[in-house]
């Protein structure tokens, strides 16, 4: 059961700040957030709220190509960067190229989210990896299966292909009351002129995927695959003893490849080699039963009951 408009504006006076609600709450329904949402997040949300309504100068000129290294270019990365710069200058933080990236070009950003083992992809696989499930599920993510979460970055294509030559940056979603659709509110520049606020069905066919707030996917990993996804597998097979501690690098090469077709073999998988649902799976499930009788793992809580 979907929650009450009263509820809904209630919980996310929790997680939102109050100037993203009015406009969600006149016409839908608001879909609260699944993860927290970190403060950080709710500052960049205030700071591009700010930035609504700049329009770029004569011969597209702007403040966030000029912070960038070039005045003129195409600017809806930069925009965002640059908000992500202002939080860090305001705030203190660290989060460029920490936990967003700074980039300019068509895929870097896109890229940056893979490596970092927080990129959603809408549906299909990820190139050069493979396909991807949501954390605590066994079947491949398809189109509407994640929704975004405030701070998410949101990447489009307007061609065929697979290249990003948009980014969006998702303010909340909220739930059509009539249809049930899904619709992502975005902030984003470069629209076409200027910095403003949009609306996109979840399953808009020209969103190719998001760059998370969260870690949220688990993907296939193969030879040649390098970043976070890649050094977790690895730290599994560590914590098992399957692997030497210096084995952990963060990228899947040939001694990675050999341990995970070992712990193929050892749980009757078929020994690949190449770490897909069902390796990873068996993976996280024997991993936990031993961290649920490794010692190391114990809470130890004091009792003070003998001072009394």
């Amino acid at each position: 059961m979907l929650p009450s408009r009263r509820f809904a504006a209630v919980l996310l006076l929790f997680v939102l700040p109050l100037f993203l609600l009015p406009a969600a709450l006149a016409d839908e329904e608001i879909i609260p957030p699944q993860w927290p949402v970190p403060d950080y997040v709710n500052r960049l949300l205030e700071v591009a709220s700010e930035e609504v309504g700049y329009t770029e100068e004569e011969h597209g000129r702007t403040k966030y190509g000029e912070w960038a290294g070039d005045p003129y270019c195409q600017w809806c990365a930069e925009f965002q960067c640059w908000c992500v710069d202002q939080v860090d200058q305001r705030y203190g933080t660290s989060l460029l190229n920490q936990v967003y990236p700074r980039y300019s070009a068509s895929n870097t950003g896109r890229s940056w989210f893979i490596t970092a083992g927080r990129y959603v992809i809408r549906k299909g696989p990820i190139d050069e990896w493979g396909y991807e499930w949501l954390k605590g599920r066994s079947s491949f993510i398809n189109s509407g299966d994640y929704i975004p979460q405030p701070g998410d970055w949101i990447f489009f294509t307007w061609t065929s292909d697979t290249d990003t030559d948009h980014v969006a940056l998702v303010e909340y979603c909220t739930r059509d009351t009539e249809t049930g659709e899904v619709l992502i509110h975005v902030i984003e520049g470069n629209k076409p002129d200027s910095v403003a606020r949009d609306v996109y069905e979840l399953n808009y066919t020209r969103i190719l995927g998001y760059g998370t707030v969260h870690d949220v996917a688990d993907i296939t990993m193969h030879g040649g695959n390098r970043g976070e996804k890649v050094r977790q597998l690895q730290e599994k097979l560590i914590y098992l003893d399957l692997m030497d501690p210096a084995g952990m690098t963060g990228v899947y090469d040939t001694l990675t490849a050999e341990t995970v077709r070992v712990f193929q073999e050892q749980h009757q998988l078929r020994p690949s080699g190449i770490a897909n649902i069902y390796t990873q799976l068996c993976l996280d499930e024997v991993v936990a039963a031993k961290r649920d009788l490794d010692p190391r793992t114990w809470q130890v809580i004091d009792d003070d009951d003998d001072d009394l």
